[in-house]
Formats: structure tokens, sequence, C-alpha cells
């Protein structure tokens, strides 16, 4: 019988006829059971194992949570920080360390280590937040490095000394005159019992004494009211965290299009500073001054190039470059950033602790009367300011306190040996925070009390490494004295002009962090004419 033979070259595997594989294999359940969801899950499941391992990796033997909500961190719980919060994370290690989104931030807490990150510009440099190179701009100064920086702050340097400062006062007092007038109206419109929250009009307050010693009168009353107004949206949108992109209609778009109109004005203002100057008009503000000295520069290297005779005495104490209106209004938008949340609220504070301590607040008159020879009506002058030691100690103590900086972001610009046994990773953010050095027993007995008798016969002055209220190193704070003077001049004239009172609630003495810190009530007060 002749046997029956699978003539084609066909495995006997590929016929259809053999169903061994076609179903049960398992190669062939893999494939069928693969979807758009399956590959989706497993991609998240991929993206979140690297999240944490370079959390984890990161994190390396600082104190900081073991693991990291997925991508996110602890976002949503610092949408609304607690100051409580920021005290517990300064407790628990002098290095610790969270993870936002995409960036990983170092927290450093003492003093030393603070110092550490602020003098250490090899490594670091400051950032602020992510959004701020999109208001600021990323040319600004402030995020410069090296000669760039350098060619700006060289120049700068001069507008903060003793002498600048004295020519500024004249238009800080008449702001003040102004809005001691307003005080005291809204007082009068206000209930009587409960008084009105006046926070936001010393925020107005602040910004209207900036912008006059900014830019003096070339920027209107409306265009400062209107920068006052909507200032708070840009310091909305760059809050600590915040989303990294702008997305229309959220606070970083706000505060993007509020900083794109601060800095139009500023840009205005300049180009009059610039004419006004050029025809010899006298210096009344820091951009007149800058402008000046850009002017100077300009024109005997101009008579150098031509081979004329040059006097020795007329060559600039700072050689400088010519500044576009866009750079310098970038630059006195930085000014403005630095001490409008700052100076608000130290003003806040100050309001506050004073009306708390009638007798602080009698001292300070007295001293002010006395330096006046008792004529209130004594305008400023820095030998004045200079005559008010008590005035000055309840400032710096107002300033210690209550600091209205309570961290400063710096970014890794490579990896940086903070210890002998860690390195932060390059991109990090590194926070040196300001708070824990104020506050620090050893430095300042008892710290969690106001007492302006610490500066003024203590030896508080001499705790000169735990005082970072202006930070330290290389990019520390131009304008400290500045903001010290300022301070000292407003409260001393306050205190000679009116009485106010503080409508105490349970909110008065918790803190409310909102880029600085702040009463969480807002600082309810009656304001009342002294005779």
């Amino acid at each position: 019988m002749a046997s029956i033979v699978n003539a084609s070259f066909a495995s006997p595997l590929a016929d259809a006829s053999y169903p061994a594989l076609a179903d049960g294999g398992l190669l062939s359940r893999a494939y069928n059971g693969v979807n758009g969801l399956s590959v989706f899950l497993t991609f998240v499941l991929m993206l979140v194992a690297y999240d944490q391992c370079t959390y984890v990796w990161n994190k390396g033997s600082i104190m900081g949570p073991a693991l990291k909500m997925p991508f996110i961190g602890p976002f949503l719980s610092s949408v609304n920080p607690k100051m409580d919060e920021y005290k517990a994370k300064w407790a628990s290690g002098e290095l610790s360390c969270v993870s936002v989104f995409h960036k990983f931030v170092v927290i450093a807490s003492s003093r030393d280590m603070a110092r550490k990150v602020f003098n250490s510009p090899t490594f670091v440099k400051p950032c602020v937040v992510d959004v701020a190179y999109k208001l600021l701009r990323p040319t600004n100064w402030v995020f410069l490095d090296g000669k760039a920086h350098i060619d700006y702050r060289k120049g700068l340097n001069g507008l903060f000394t003793r002498q600048a400062l004295d020519v500024y006062l004249p238009g800080q007092e008449e702001v003040y005159d102004k809005y001691f007038a307003k005080f005291l109206e809204l007082s009068k419109q206000g209930d009587q019992e409960k008084g009105r929250p006046f926070m936001t009009v010393f925020r107005e307050l602040m910004c209207a004494v900036s912008c006059r010693t900014f830019v003096g009168h070339y920027m209107s009353e409306a265009a400062i009211k209107k920068v006052a107004d909507d200032y708070w949206m840009i310091t909305a949108a760059l809050e600590l965290v915040n989303f990294p992109i702008i997305i229309p209609f959220t606070k970083t778009w706000y505060g993007k299009k509020a900083a794109d109109m601060v800095l139009a004005e500023f840009s205005k203002c300049a180009a009059k500073s610039k004419a006004r100057m050029a025809v010899g008009g006298e210096i009344t503000c820091i951009m007149d001054a800058w402008i000046k000295s850009m002017q100077d520069c300009a024109r005997y290297k101009e008579k150098i190039a031509k081979g004329l005779p040059v006097d020795p005495s007329e060559k600039p104490t700072m050689m400088i470059r010519d500044f576009t209106d866009w750079e310098i209004s970038q630059t006195i938008f930085t000014f403005l950033f630095a001490s409008q949340d700052a100076t608000s609220s130290a003003c806040t504070w100050l309001y506050q602790l004073m009306a708390d301590r009638p007798e602080v607040l009698d001292r300070v008159r007295a001293e002010n009367l006395a330096v006046r020879n008792g004529d209130k009506n004594v305008r400023f002058s820095m030998d004045l300011l200079d005559n008010l030691p008590y005035t000055r100690a309840v400032v710096k103590e107002t300033l210690r306190y209550r600091p209205p900086v309570i961290m400063v972001p710096y970014v890794a610009k490579k990896p940086f040996p903070i210890t002998d046994t860690y390195t932060a990773p390059k991109g990090a953010m590194i926070i040196p925070s300001c708070y824990p050095a104020l506050h620090d027993p050893e430095a300042y007995p008892n710290p969690d009390y106001f007492d302006p008798e610490r500066w003024y016969t203590g030896d508080a002055e001499s705790k000169t490494k735990n005082w970072l209220v202006f930070g330290t190193g290389p990019h520390y704070c131009l304008g400290q004295t500045y903001a010290q003077m300022n301070l000292i001049a407003m409260i001393g004239k306050a205190s000679m002009f009116m009485e106010w009172k503080h409508i105490t609630t349970e909110k008065s003495e918790d803190i409310e962090v909102f880029a600085t810190i702040f009463p969480q009530d807002h600082c309810p007060l009656i304001f009342t004419e002294r005779p």
C-alpha cells in the first residue's frame, strides 16, 4: 500500500491543520492581550518608577520623605503654605529635601548651611522660580553671572550710598504725607470698633514710595496706583510652588500681563529721564542718578576717543557702559520686585507690633521729637535719621522677629558638594533659609520675644553671621541701607503725627506666607490724628 507523503516543502507546523500553537501559545496570549490602555498604564508605571528612583537617588542621606507623591510631590499642600510646616521642615535637619513636579529642592536650614549657599557663586546662582524668567526676563541682571553681572552691579552700588539716599528723601516724605492723610480718612470711614485691615493699604504705600524713589515723577499717580493694584498678581505668579508654564487665565498668566505693564511704564520713564538728564536736569531719583552716571562716562570716553585734553577730575569714579531703556526698565523692575513685598511685610508688622506695645511707640515718638527739637514738621535728612538709635533698634528687631524674606531660592549650576557626605545635583533648587538663623537662641536669647533693647543696649549688632535679613555673599541686597532708612523715616514720622490702635484677633500673631509673611488677619487698625 502506498504511503501518504506530504510532498510540499512547507513545515507541518505551518499547516493550518496543525493548531498546536495557534490559540494557546504564550507569545500569542501576550500579543492578543496588548491594547492601548495596557500600553499607557505600563508607560505611566515606568514614569512613576523613574520619578521615584530619581528622587531617592537625589535625596541621598539628607532628611526628606522616603518616597514622593508621583510627579506632583507636595504641590497640593504647598498651594497654601503654612508657617508651622516650614518650621517643622527646618527643624528636621540642617539639610532636607522635597520634590515638586520636575524640580528637586534642597532646603538649607542652619545658619552655616545657609551662609555656605549664599557664598558659593561658583556652584549656585539666584533662580527665584521657573516662571520668574518669563516675568522678569532671562536677560535680567539678577540672573546673570560673572562679568555681565559685575557690569551692572558696579554701576548700581553708587545709587545706594548715604549721599545718594539723601537725595531721594524729599520724594519719599511727600508720599508719606499723602498716605498718612489717607490712613486717617480710611479710619474715619471705617468701623470704629473693628477697624479695617491695613495690609493692602500698606502695600500700596510701599509701592508708591518705591516708585517715587526709583523713577521720581516720571510716572503719573494713576500709573503708580495701577502698578500697586496689579503687583499682587505678580507676587502670586512668583510663589515658590506654582505651575512652571504660563496657561491663560491662571495666576502666572495674569502675573505676566502685569509684569509687561510695569516694564513698559519703566521703559517710558527711562526715556524721559535720559532726555532730562541730557540737558542738565537735577537728580531726584535712582533712575536719574544711574542715567547721569552713564552720560558722564559716555562724555568722558568721547573726549578720550577724540584726543581732547581731559582734566583728571572729570574722570567718573566708576566707568560704566550705556544701558538701553529696556535694560534700565528690567533693572528697576528688580528693585521693585525686591522691595515691594519685603517692605510691605515689614511695614505691616511694624505698625502692629508698635500698637501692641505702646511703651515702644512712646519712646520712638519721644526720640523723633527730640532730634527735631520738638518741631515735628522738620523734614527728613540723613543726618536726622542717623541720630535715631532707638527707632533703628525697633526696625531691626522687627526685621529679625518677623523677617520679610524667610528663604531665597538658588539653582545649582553644577553638582554642589554642600557637605562632605552630600552633593546636590546640577539643576536642583537650593534654598538657604533666613528665619532659623534670626531665631537662633544662641545669638538672640529668647528669640520669639520682641525686644528692641537687644539692639539698643544689648550685643545683637555683633551677631553678624546670623543677620541674614538681606542675605550675604555676592548677591546680597543692594538696598539694605535704603530699606532700613525708609522704615525708620516712616515710623518715626507716623509716631509724631498719628496714634493707632490695633484691633487684635485670634489670628493676629498667626503668620500667612505669601511670598513674604503677614499677619493672617491683615492687621486691622484705627488711626487717629495727634494734636
